[in-house]
């Protein structure tokens, strides 16, 4: 059976994937979960291979083969161009008649608001900021990391506290409490000793996140340098969320200006007030609040905007998210 009218919501992350079939009603017919969607280390084609045997099962649960309009909020879809071919890939997958793909910082922004109208600054593993209008004007940064001029996310912070940490033991830097509690996470002795164990291998990589949590907690406890990592990353936030409502014409209106992503949804009560004070006095009209409603929920609410639902639909879809 297939149905006309209905959403294919898809937000796909890094680390997993959620997808849901929505009904022009708003009624939700049907969800999965997958894994993470990473084109830029598998290809488009793998990845999204990977995404169709989510949709699948999601569609096999609704009873539809396909739908009216694909929304799909998708990371590392960050620029335009890769914005334009991951539509295309979909396309070819027959999943909809229309097929529009946003980064997937849209889809926390839209989960957060009433209307598409807002700034999102999302800060996980990175950072990224989007903004949005409901004419249909969309701010945004390329967040490439440092090659587009981004600084903060878990990975930049465990970097920046490993760096400050390493300075300290060695003389070079100022005194700092991260020269004991960073290796103290991993039963280690020094500085020295955690920088050999990365540098090796002999902690994996991808561990290295584990040390931004124990950045705030050291920041907790006074250690001035872990302060001021936390008090740049608040400024950080805060400049990408005025550009971002400069750019749309809106620091003069009341605006949402949304919080999310594991480090901003931890609500560490210094970097929370920094953001707080921080957009108080150079947007003193934005609103800040942190998004805690499931991103697929945003992309399915860009999808009923783009078929014309009506606000009982975006409703009835919230109620299920």
């Amino acid at each position: 059976m297939g149905l006309t009218d209905g959403v294919l919501a898809i937000d796909a992350g890094n680390s997993k994937t959620d997808v849901a079939v929505v009904a022009p009603d708003g009624d939700v017919l049907a969800t999965a979960r997958g894994g993470g969607f990473r084109p830029p280390a598998v290809g488009v084609g793998a990845a999204v291979d990977d995404l169709a045997d989510t949709v699948a099962r999601a569609y096999a649960l609704a009873g539809v083969t396909s739908v009216t309009h694909v929304s799909a909020c998708l990371a590392n879809a960050d620029l335009p161009v890769e914005e334009e071919q991951l539509a295309a890939a979909l396309h070819a997958r027959a999943w909809g008649t229309t097929v529009e793909v946003r980064n997937d910082t849209f889809a926390i922004l839209r989960a957060g608001v009433a209307e598409p109208k807002g700034v999102a600054v999302v800060c996980g593993a990175g950072i990224n900021c989007v903004g949005m209008r409901p004419d249909g004007r969309t701010a945004r940064f390329p967040a490439l990391g440092r090659l587009s001029g981004d600084w903060g996310g878990g990975w930049g912070l465990a970097e920046e506290a490993v760096w400050h940490a390493a300075r300290a033991e060695d003389g070079r830097g100022d005194p700092t409490e991260l020269t004991r509690t960073l290796p103290a996470h991993f039963g280690l002795d020094s500085m020295y000793a955690l920088i050999e164990a990365l540098h090796l291998e002999h902690i994996a990589p991808v561990r290295r996140h584990e040390l931004t949590p124990v950045l705030f907690g050291t920041a907790a406890e006074g250690d001035p340098v872990a302060r001021a990592i936390v008090d740049r990353l608040a400024d950080e936030v805060v400049t990408m969320a005025v550009v971002a409502l400069s750019r749309l014409d809106l620091l003069d209106e009341e605006t949402p200006v949304l919080l999310g992503g594991g480090v901003l949804m931890a609500r560490h009560p210094q970097l929370e007030d920094g953001i707080t004070d921080l957009l108080a006095a150079r947007a003193p009209k934005a609103v800040p609040r942190v998004v805690t409603a499931r991103p697929v929920l945003g992309a399915a609410l860009l999808g009923l905007d783009r078929v014309g639902a009506g606000v009982e639909a975006q409703e009835r879809v919230r109620e299920h998210f």
